[in-house]
């Protein structure tokens, strides 16, 4: 009689952990329904083939904030290679007046 018991128990516990996840999701499985498409990331001086000057002033402005700050590189999609070389060419900038230090 407290073999069968237990195996009650047994059986009630195990049915207890399997539904213990959230409700409509299966355990164990990853992203659902709702979650959107990622899409790839792309460094857009590797697309391009556009070369980074301190010249192109415009071209530098999208990668500051309207402070004047430098973007990081999970914001601007950017290799590090070509996210140290954007800084170098922006500070250029800014010290021969193409851009401003601080934005007001």
């Amino acid at each position: 009689m407290s073999d069968i018991k237990n195996k009650e128990v047994e059986q009630v516990t195990e049915a207890q952990l399997q539904d213990a996840g959230r409700e409509g999701e299966e355990r164990g499985a990853r992203g659902g329904k709702n979650k959107a498409f990622f899409r790839k990331k792309v460094c857009r001086f590797c697309a391009n083939k556009t070369p980074i000057t301190y010249k192109d002033a415009d071209a530098l402005r999208r990668f500051t904030t309207e402070r004047g700050k430098i973007l990081p590189r999970r914001i601007t999609c950017t290799w590090a290679k070509h996210q140290r070389r954007l800084a170098l060419e922006i500070k250029r900038a800014r010290a021969i007046c193409l851009l401003p230090f601080v934005c007001d």
